[in-house]
């Protein structure tokens, strides 16, 4: 086709375009693809080497939507549409071969975790089965079952040929006008006053607008090349795979592929022998001084590195002793801090985008990958939840060389690894802290981590089993369960101490009103509050969905403390700075360094504060959402403020760090009389839940209005004040909302032997998908379990979407399913509470059914 002979032909350099993608394997490919589709014009491709030549590495090919996450799920089911229709799109074959896949369980945990995953799959429409070894054997001739207790089986899964993929989007992006240059090196990125301005290649420069890094295991290198560095933190490791020779009786193409994650393998029919690969305990890390070499090419065999895969695979499939092997294949992957991927606009530089750290399932992800992003150029967000993907969940912090040395050594094995509720990454820790670590750490605090942020989870007594506790990995009730009950126990009888100073903080200050007009502009809640006020509100995007969910305090007139949480340090603030003005006189700070902040939970918290600071702290003296600057202890200019984040009563301490021991220490002294103690972040999660609170990043995304969940009476709407989704949630309260924001209560659910829920199981009401959870916790005062999530009714005739009412969440019989198995639940719109909250349920009932009426 002309598109071929257009990649094929030399081209010269153009000296302009409005894009400029680097990296020209699959995902560079579908970036360009998919651009070109939604109408972009003037894009241009680079690659480092031949065309095509980055995915060959990749020949495995399996297209899987057995992910951990949902937008992973959905980037790989839409990667298999894709390809399956891109050979009559192009007249290029691209190997689609429709095989299906088997995950198998050799234990029960893995079986659990598998049916929980099939849960989540059928939500997404994609269809999955759980079945009986004896059935792996009927679907594959070769499995060994004789240690298998069931496996996951997903008909729809495919293999294709990589480098005929690429070629494909290659040549279609091509028909769309894409321009494709390989053997081009991007030397540097050029930026002025903080915007793309060119690319500098080693043919000559090319003015552009945009800037896409697409470079694999190259854009950690590119970032830091780049006139303005950007951080993309990945890390390279040696990724090892078998090719045999055709076996005696040759496997059919349509065999399914096989992976067995306790065995570390997986392994798919190739030219009717086996291709055979896995995720090993000790990776390889590689390009750790240096550049990285400028072509990939395959690296040397390592057989006894290969080993336990070997023998993981005879074991899976004993009658591969006699089958020749026809190549060793190791080749360079590049895998990121938390195994998912990087997307999105650099926080520092505008309109510079990254789609890289493909963590070994570029093939799968790309098609939907690119999507998302062309999405993302194209509209200012893409179609779906991406957040777990966005490279602003990281900061400076996670490029470190070092750090992405021993994270990758962890991350790669993890791949595979049985992953329970609330497991913990084991290395990179202890990089940020609180001054309060070491002292907490002797209390027996056990630590999780956030943002590179150490926070304690709960605190183990004197003379408990710290080990048990340590290995306490399970489905079922934890071991730490009696533990963070006494802490809640504490909270709602006595008082408790909570460090939290892992909380994003930021100051925004001016000489006049800037300040506070931006935050009106940007926030839905009424900002223009008394001095001392502290305001629960939402940043809303133009669609009306919370892109950050805060506290804002009025410290002075035109100075305002602004508390997000602690995995928003980047987001928000890039946020904030993209609609900031150019001001010299409007300043925007990061403070989350300068502040430790103390929780302080419980009905005595405030006779502990009256005593160390002598200052009447009731309700009368220190009304709720107030904040006061005061001494506490010696300590002077700590900021009080009256909320908890949980729905009891209590204060939050932010104090100056050099103050931070001090006030920690005169704190539980003065405490003792009271019953003080530490409590953790796993008491703060059943707290919250219980109160029905609603949390950024769990609970709320980018599309999730506050109309949706309960907040309409944090919107301005009674104020001629324009800000950022105003529109949008105008109309949705004429339309009404179409899925509503509930906390479920698990009824028939026995605590000590049935099967805890996490997140993301699915809601039956009357026993049809309703919805999904988004989180769950264990309440000790309701001695059940709590789940909270959202329910939609059935979309109407045409499709569309129907407006949901109190009546449909109140009359429906609702079930949540986990791991297959349906427990009764009851929908509340309100938390369990006070006569205060019944009295508000039934105005806002009233509210509710009224703007539905409208």
């Amino acid at each position: 086709t002309s598109a071929s002979r257009a990649i094929a032909e030399p081209l010269p350099l153009p000296g302009q375009a409005r894009v400029v993608i680097c990296g020209g394997g699959i995902v560079g490919s579908s970036v360009a693809f998919h651009l070109a589709k939604l109408g972009w014009t003037d894009i241009v491709l680079l690659e480092q080497g031949r065309l095509g030549a980055g995915t060959t590495r990749l020949c495995a090919g399996i297209v899987s939507v057995a992910k951990p996450i949902s937008i992973e799920c959905q980037m790989a089911n839409y990667s298999n549409n894709l390809y399956k229709h891109l050979e009559e799109e192009t007249g290029v074959k691209t190997g689609y071969v429709k095989t299906g896949s088997l995950c198998l369980a050799q234990n029960q945990d893995r079986f659990l975790s598998l049916k929980r995953l099939a849960s989540r799959l059928k939500v997404m429409g994609i269809s999955c089965n759980i079945i009986k070894p004896k059935e792996v054997a009927k679907l594959h001739p070769l499995v060994n079952i004789h240690d298998l207790v069931g496996a996951l089986h997903l008909p729809a899964d495919s293999v294709v040929s990589s480098p005929d993929v690429n070629h494909a989007l290659a040549v279609a992006a091509a028909g769309h006008g894409v321009q494709i240059l390989d053997r081009t090196t991007v030397q540097q990125v050029l930026v002025e006053k903080g915007q793309v301005t060119a690319v500098q290649t080693d043919r000559g420069s090319i003015e552009c607008e945009y800037f896409v890094n697409c470079a694999g295991q190259w854009a950690y290198e590119l970032g830091q090349a780049s006139e303005a560095k950007v951080s993309i933190p990945l890390h390279g490791c040696e990724h090892f795979y078998l090719l045999t020779k055709p076996l005696q009786e040759p496997l059919s193409p349509g065999t399914p592929v096989v992976i067995d994650m306790d065995g570390r393998i997986y392994a798919r029919p190739w030219q009717g022998g086996l291709l055979s690969g896995g995720f090993e305990k000790n990776p390889k890390p590689i390009f750790t001084e240096g550049r990285n070499q400028l072509e990939i090419q395959n690296m040397q065999e390592d057989w006894d590195h290969f080993e336990p895969m070997l023998s993981a695979l005879l074991r899976r499939m004993p009658s591969l002793e006699s089958a020749e092997i026809h190549q060793l294949v190791n080749c360079p992957e590049s895998f990121t801090p938390d195994m998912r991927c990087l997307m999105g606009e650099m926080p520092a530089v505008s309109g510079y985008y990254v789609l890289a750290g493909m963590n070994s399932s570029g093939l799968a992800f790309a098609g939907g990958a690119g999507k998302y992003l062309a999405e993302w150029m194209t509209y200012g967000y893409p179609t779906a939840n991406v957040w777990p993907l966005d490279i602003k969940r990281f900061g400076n912090l996670q490029s470190s060389r070092t750090f992405l040395r021993h994270r990758v050594m962890e991350v790669m094995p993890l791949l595979y690894e049985l992953k329970v509720p609330r497991w913990d990454f084991q290395t990179g820790r202890q990089l940020r802290t609180s001054p309060l670590y070491d002292r907490l750490d002797t209390q027996g605090a056990r630590w999780m981590e956030k943002h590179g942020f150490e926070r304690p989870k709960y605190f183990v007594p004197h003379g408990k089993d710290l080990l048990s506790l340590d290995q306490s990995k399970t489905f079922y009730k934890p071991d730490w369960f009696d533990i963070v009950g006494a802490e809640v126990k504490c909270c709602k009888e006595a008082v408790c101490v909570i460090d939290m100073s892992s909380f994003t903080k930021f100051e925004l200050t001016s000489m006049n009103s800037q300040a506070l007009d931006l935050l009106q502009h940007l926030c839905a809640n009424d900002l223009d509050v008394p001095v001392g006020h502290i305001v629960h509100t939402g940043m809303l995007n133009e669609r009306g969905g919370y892109e950050n969910d805060c506290s804002v305090v009025r410290i002075s007139k035109n100075n305002f403390f602004i508390v997000s949480p602690t995995d928003q340090q980047v987001h928000c603030w890039s946020w904030i700075k993209k609609h900031m003005p150019s001001d010299p006189h409007l300043h925007l700070e990061d403070v989350s360094w300068k502040y430790t902040a103390l929780n302080l939970i419980g009905p005595r918290a405030m006779d502990v504060l009256a005593e160390l600071s002598y200052v009447s702290m009731t309700p009368d003296h220190f009304p709720s959402m107030f904040c006061k600057e005061m001494s506490v202890g010696y300590a002077n200019g700590i900021r009080v403020m009256s909320m908890t984040h949980t729905g009891e009563p209590g204060f939050m301490l932010y104090i100056p760090i050099e103050y931070a021991l001090h006030v920690y220490n005169e704190v539980m002294s003065v405490g003792q009389k009271y019953g003080i103690r530490n409590a953790g972040y796993y008491a703060l999660r059943s707290l919250r839940i219980e109160k029905f609170f609603a949390f950024w990043g769990q609970d709320l995304d980018a599309f999730t209005t506050p109309l949706q969940c309960g907040r309409e009476f944090r919107v301005k709407f009674d104020k001629d004040t324009d800000f950022l989704g105003r529109e949008a949630l105008l109309q949705q309260r004429q339309d009404g909302v179409s899925r509503r924001f509930v906390m479920l209560v698990l009824e028939d659910h026995d605590t000590e032997l049935d099967l805890w829920p996490w997140w993301g199981e699915p809601i039956y009401r009357n026993g049809l998908l309703a919805g999904t959870t988004t989180s769950s916790a264990y309440s000790y005062t309701l001695e059940r379990h709590v789940c909270l999530g959202f329910v939609s009714p059935p979309p109407g005739p045409e499709g569309l979407p129907t407006p949901i009412t109190p009546d449909f969440i109140n009359r429906g019989d609702y079930e949540v399913d986990i791991a297959g198995q349906r427990y009764p639940a009851k929908a509340k719109l309100y938390p369990f509470s006070s006569l205060f909250t019944q009295q508000k349920r039934r105005k806002e009932d009233m509210e509710f059914s009224n703007l539905q009426g409208k």
